[in-house]
């Protein structure tokens, strides 16, 4: 589980096929004070496992679901990404529950500039619009924001300059590829109220 406050922005290293499957290395500094391999660790909001340290970063496994699922397979030696270690019992939420279990890829359709704050709006797959509203929770990259907006398949978030300084995401175009995880718990309530009208119905 995470919160989707960003620690740490990092840099590929590799994305390299093996045999086993697909390793991604990440260069990285700050998230790599405590952590193991077994770990769990967010990158660009997909939770991952952490299969190796090199003192300069950190190594993780793809699976086929998550390269198909994710923007991770996309990835460039150098291409930024938001770093997240996994929250400890007790800790701060600063941000909103957030899996790292990515619901869909959007595309960014609009950036500009709100007094010193940078407005983001992306386009994503119109399921998963019933998730997202205004002034709610939602994953982008692994960032946890508020929605400032929602028109059809559209939303837009509003980042204020601190965190413009501190995500990758900022530096993102239109046209670019984000991951979007919505809250977990529009979907519980989705699901609990589905499963009352159905034993009504029967």
């Amino acid at each position: 589980m995470f919160t989707g406050i960003i620690e740490e922005v990092g840099a590929v290293q590799s994305l390299v096929e093996e045999s086993e499957g697909t390793a991604l290395c990440i260069q990285a500094r700050n998230v790599l004070d405590e952590l193991v391999p077994g770990d769990s660790i967010s990158v660009d909001g997909v939770c991952l496992t952490v299969t190796g340290l090199d003192g300069v970063g950190f190594r993780v496994g793809l699976s086929p679901e998550t390269l198909r699922r994710t923007t991770l397979g996309r990835l460039k030696e150098e291409d930024q990404v938001n770093l997240e270690r996994a929250i400890r019992a007790g800790s701060r939420l600063g941000g909103h529950y957030v899996q790292g279990h990515v619901d869909g890829v959007g595309h960014v359709v609009g950036v500009r500039a709100d007094g010193d704050s940078l407005v983001m709006s992306f386009e994503i797959d119109p399921p998963l619009t019933r998730y997202v509203v205004e002034k709610g929770f939602v994953a982008v990259d692994g960032i946890s924001l508020t929605v400032t907006e929602r028109v059809a398949s559209q939303f837009s978030v509003a980042l204020v300059s601190f965190t413009q300084e501190h995500v990758a995401l900022a530096r993102k175009r239109v046209g670019d590829e984000v991951n979007i995880e919505v809250d977990i718990i529009a979907k519980y309530v989705e699901s609990i109220l589905n499963g009352i009208h159905g034993e009504t119905a029967r």
